[in-house]
């Protein structure tokens, strides 16, 4: 089974860069998108079927804006729209499909790049989402958690951890979450496998940062410890350009 999580910047400029002809040769099995921008009828769900995908879409209130989605070629069994908190739920941040034992979500942290009223919400958001996903994990134990989470973990996760150590997305009280989270019995699919420097998810639209790869790990593949012994390679994928961010995957046995 092969899994992929990708922030889309746009499902709708992302189709116009080639999105679905990419989808239709990636291979995968399930494609966790954030940052769809757009409402339910905006999205070509035929485009989607002609090539063997179903689509799943979870759109904020506000046009234009957050919004995630699965795309999956495996029927669902379930699928759950939201985490029940309505001031998430309004911003379009969670979606769950569950696939007989194994259940996959697509979320997307908020960003508290804007300013500090929306990094409070973000710090708030942290704990609430783990909260969630522990609860969850009582009625689902095999999660996988695809998305992006706004946050480079480690000095190894971005390009100047010196220069970005009090931007957000770099914060110490944000790195310090994510390895609470790992230590709720949690993988990082990606370093589960890859230990190496110069591998990011996300690079700014400025000063060519792409090209020089001055960029940030901030998607994940987050696993449930029960996963581990299914997980069997992991990816990313910077040579596809739908968006400032590209995809990352996983594959998995079982």
């Amino acid at each position: 089974m092969k899994v992929i999580t990708y922030n889309l910047n746009g499902i709708r400029a992302a189709i116009g860069k080639g999105f679905i002809d990419w989808l239709a040769a990636s291979d995968a099995d399930v494609v966790c998108i954030q940052e769809s921008k757009a409402q339910p009828d905006q999205i070509p769900v035929l485009e989607f079927e002609a090539i063997g995908y179903k689509t799943f879409f979870y759109s904020a209130q506000k046009k234009g804006y957050s919004g995630v989605g699965i795309i999956t070629r495996i029927e669902p069994d379930k699928v759950v729209y939201g985490m029940g908190i309505e001031k998430y739920d309004y911003e379009g941040r969670f979606i769950r499909a569950d696939f007989g034992d194994l259940s996959i979500v697509s979320v997307y942290h908020p960003s508290g790049t804007s300013g500090e009223e929306r990094q409070a919400f973000k710090m708030v958001w942290l704990d609430d989402y783990l909260e969630y996903v522990q609860k969850l994990r009582k009625e689902r134990p095999n999660l996988l958690l695809c998305g992006d989470y706004n946050i480079a973990h480690e000095r190894i996760d971005i390009h100047d951890p010196v220069g970005n150590a009090k931007n957000s997305g770099f914060l110490p009280e944000e790195r310090e979450w994510v390895t609470k989270f790992l230590n709720h019995d949690y993988i990082d699919t990606f370093r589960h496998f890859n230990k190496e420097p110069h591998n990011y998810t996300w690079w700014s639209f400025r000063a060519n940062a792409r090209a020089n790869n001055k960029g940030w790990r901030i998607d994940y593949i987050m696993a449930t410890e029960s996963l581990r012994t299914h997980l069997k390679s992991a990816f990313i994928q910077p040579d596809a350009y739908h968006s400032d961010h590209c995809p990352s995957g996983l594959e998995l046995e079982f």
